[in-house]
């Protein structure tokens, strides 16, 4: 993923903002990401962030990139097996949970996304399921599924989450 790193499009200020913005998102929630917050973080008024970002919609975009790249940079590592690239899934959401959020629970705005983003992110995924884009999605899904479920608290106590994750990809492997 490497390749084309997705930041480079954005100006050093918008990067500053970018970073600033995930610092606040990743600390608080995103309720409190907000333009007036994220000026104050930054020292500035908040009709100045929109000489950068037309709108708090475009700031989310350029979260949702770095997600993206991010997710993919850590799955690209992890792509020897199925187990060991769900691993590292779960590591980076629970690592990121507000900006895994951000990412996942709306829809994704691909036409904004760079050319070729969603694909590099998706294709260790697609290459350790042999390529098979029907078993890649539900072994997603199934990802996608426990990750939030762990985040949002729903599992008993005494769950073990490690036998449920290694369980399901058995499932896929098998």
């Amino acid at each position: 993923m490497s390749e084309c790193p997705t930041t480079d499009r954005l100006t050093p200020r918008k990067r500053e903002i970018v970073t600033e913005a995930r610092a606040l998102l990743e600390e608080h929630g995103a309720a409190a990401l907000t333009m007036r917050a994220l000026a104050d973080r930054l020292g500035i008024k908040a009709p100045s962030l929109y000489k950068h970002f037309p709108d708090k919609a475009a700031l989310e975009l350029e979260l949702i990139v770095l997600s993206l790249q991010e997710t993919g940079e850590a799955l690209e590592a992890a792509a020897d097996s199925l187990p060991s690239l769900m691993k590292a899934y779960r590591a980076y959401a629970l690592a990121h949970p507000h900006l895994y959020r951000l990412n996942t629970e709306r829809s994704l705005p691909r036409e904004a996304l760079p050319e070729g983003l969603e694909a590099r992110a998706a294709a260790p995924l697609l290459r350790v399921c042999g390529g098979d884009v029907d078993m890649a999605r539900a072994a997603w899904a199934f990802a996608h599924g426990m990750v939030i479920l762990q985040l949002n608290d729903r599992f008993p106590a005494d769950a073990d989450l490690t036998a449920a994750w290694e369980a399901g990809a058995d499932v896929f492997e098998g």
